[in-house]
Formats: C-alpha cells, sequence, structure tokens
C-alpha cells in the first residue's frame, strides 16, 4: 500500500458556512477515497472533532459564532494534535501568518485547484504521520527509561518520585498509601537447578501475577533481582493485607513452567502504611517495609508482616 493510498482512508472534517463549497470540497475529497465529515461552524466542529476524531481539519476563517482562528487555538490548547489546513478567501498576509503562527498546517486561497487541495492534503497528512511516529518514538524511549525490559514493571529510576507524590496526594485527602515489599523465597534454587533463562522466565511470569492482583490504579517495580515493590493507592493496613495474601496465595498455588523446566516457589512481603499521621517520605516508606519483609524471612518466609505503625485485623 502506497502512502497516498494509506492517506486516503484517512478522516477529514470540512468546516464550512457555504453550502455550496462545502459540498464541492466534500465531493473532492470523497471522490478520491477519503473519508469525510463536515461542519458548519467552528463550535459544531469542536464538538464533531471531539467525537469523531478526524485526523485532518479544512476550516474557512470566516464563520458564524467564532473564528476559525478560535478554533484553531482551542484545538492547540487540547492533548491530541490534530492537523489543520486554513481554506479561506481571505488572502492578505496578516491573516495567512497568523494563521500559520497560530499553528495551522498549511494555508490555501480562494479559489483554488482541486489538484492542489488534493496535493496538499496528502502532504499535510505525511507530516501528521510523522508527529505521531515521532510521538510513539518518545513514548517508546521514556518507557525504556522507566520499565524494566523483563517484567514490564516499573524500574526504581522514577518510582521515588511516583511514591513522593501519591504520598502527597493521599495527605491532601486524608487517605492512606500502602508500599508492598516482595522477595521470592529461595530464588538461587531456581538458577541453581536450572539454565539463568528459566530465571529470567519465572521474574517475567511473577511481574505478570502481581500486574494481575494490582488495580489499575496501583503501580509495581522490580526493585532488583528477585525483589518487587508495589504501591497500592487509597489502601490502609487491612486492604494492604488482604492484597498481600491474595497475591502470596496465588504464588504458592502457581507452578512456573516454560515447558522443559518447572519449579513451585514461595514468596514472603512486607508492608508499610503512609498517610498525614506518619510524616514519612518514599525512601522511608519503601525502608519500613524492607524492615516488614525482612521480619517475614526471619520468621519462616512464604508470610506476609507490616510494619508495626500500620494497622490491621489479626
Amino acid at each position: 500500500m502506497t502512502n497516498v493510498q494509506k492517506d486516503r482512508k484517512r478522516r477529514i472534517l470540512v468546516v464550512e458556512d457555504e453550502v455550496s463549497i462545502m459540498e464541492l470540497i466534500r465531493e473532492s475529497l470523497g471522490g478520491v477515497g477519503y473519508e469525510v465529515n463536515t461542519a458548519n461552524s467552528a463550535q459544531e466542529a469542536l464538538n464533531a472533532v471531539r467525537n469523531y476524531q478526524p485526523h485532518l481539519v479544512l476550516t474557512d476563517q470566516d464563520m458564524p459564532g467564532f473564528t476559525g482562528l478560535e478554533m484553531l487555538r482551542e484545538l492547540r490548547g487540547q492533548l491530541n494534535y490534530v492537523s489543520v489546513i486554513f481554506v479561506s478567501g481571505r488572502a492578505d498576509v496578516t491573516m495567512v501568518t497568523q494563521a500559520l503562527r497560530s499553528g495551522a498546517d498549511d494555508y490555501i486561497r480562494k479559489p483554488f485547484l482541486f489538484d492542489e487541495l488534493i496535493a496538499r492534503v496528502e502532504a499535510c497528512l505525511r507530516t501528521h504521520d510523522l508527529h505521531e511516529e515521532l510521538l510513539a518514538a518518545n513514548q517508546k524511549l521514556q518507557d525504556m527509561v522507566e520499565r524494566d525490559y523483563l517484567t514490564g514493571l516499573f524500574n526504581m529510576r522514577s518510582m521515588y518520585d511516583r511514591i513522593d507524590g501519591e504520598l502527597k496526594r493521599a495527605i491532601r485527602y486524608d487517605r492512606k498509601l500502602a508500599c508492598v515489599m516482595i522477595d521470592m523465597d529461595h530464588f538461587k534454587t531456581v538458577n541453581d537447578g536450572n539454565d539463568h533463562l528459566f530465571g529470567s522466565f519465572v521474574l517475567k511470569e511473577v511481574g505478570g501475577l502481581i500486574k494481575q492482583t494490582m488495580r489499575d490504579s496501583d503501580f509495581a517495580a522490580r526493585y532488583g533481582g528477585d525483589e518487587f515493590l508495589v504501591v497500592l493507592t487509597d489502601t490502609d493496613g487491612a486492604g494492604a493485607k488482604v492484597f498481600c495474601e491474595r497475591l502470596r496465595e496465588k504464588i504458592l498455588k502457581h507452578t512456573f513452567s516454560d515447558g522443559s523446566s518447572q519449579i513451585k516457589l514461595t514468596m514472603s512481603l512486607g508492608c508499610a502504611v503512609g498517610d498525614a499521621k506518619s510524616s514519612v517520605d518514599a525512601r522511608q516508606l519503601v525502608r519500613k517495609a524492607d524492615h516488614a519483609l525482612y521480619r517475614a524471612k526471619e520468621l519462616g518466609r512464604n508470610r506476609v508482616e507490616l510494619d508495626d505503625t500500620s494497622s490491621a485485623p489479626p
């Protein structure tokens, strides 16, 4: 499929209050394969952008209600980028430069040749593709920086900042935040009895089981080696213990098998809770959870221990 063929599958919104011109543009674009929707005012167009989600908007300047420039400024204040081409009878240099400086991708003066309109639409959509590819590449780079390549969980580079942000939110709204430190029991036996590829497989599986047990509002990181850190938002000690026991049971019942090797494992968990009364920062909260984890391991492993200051029913 060529770029032009791909472009002609795109959604285009035509904003024009003169019905005859709107129909000419719609028929011209539809005739070469674009999916076209129309609006006869800037307000109608803004509603259509939200619902129709076009790749490109063709708009006039002078319309009832408010102008194309005002609509453009509204669009540029939104998170999702949509390409905009002005198609206007206003040919003065001031108008053209104002539109381009306000964020328009191109400006076509009326009257125009339809071949030129199609060519400019194709060029604008190619630029739109590059913009989308750049955003995707930047997101991928960000994920590479923030995510552990093996488990898909966060790594610890940004974790403390995230926890501090959630602690501030918990304090502001008088809520609690639980921090869970996890260690796989006797993980050395995995690598001793099998190759390191199986060890990586097990860690990836553990990461997946953690993600299955969390809510969407929670987040987790690979702390290092076979240790993991989970942050439970709006959760007190009782809720944290329920989560920990559910995860511990899930690991206990799970058989890690890659087809050639298999093993049964357990995990130890330590938990601490932060709120307005505790006056702890991210590192102090993680340290409290780590101390609780250490106690769980001392008391026999395959168990959950809460920090002394975190309340939970026996």
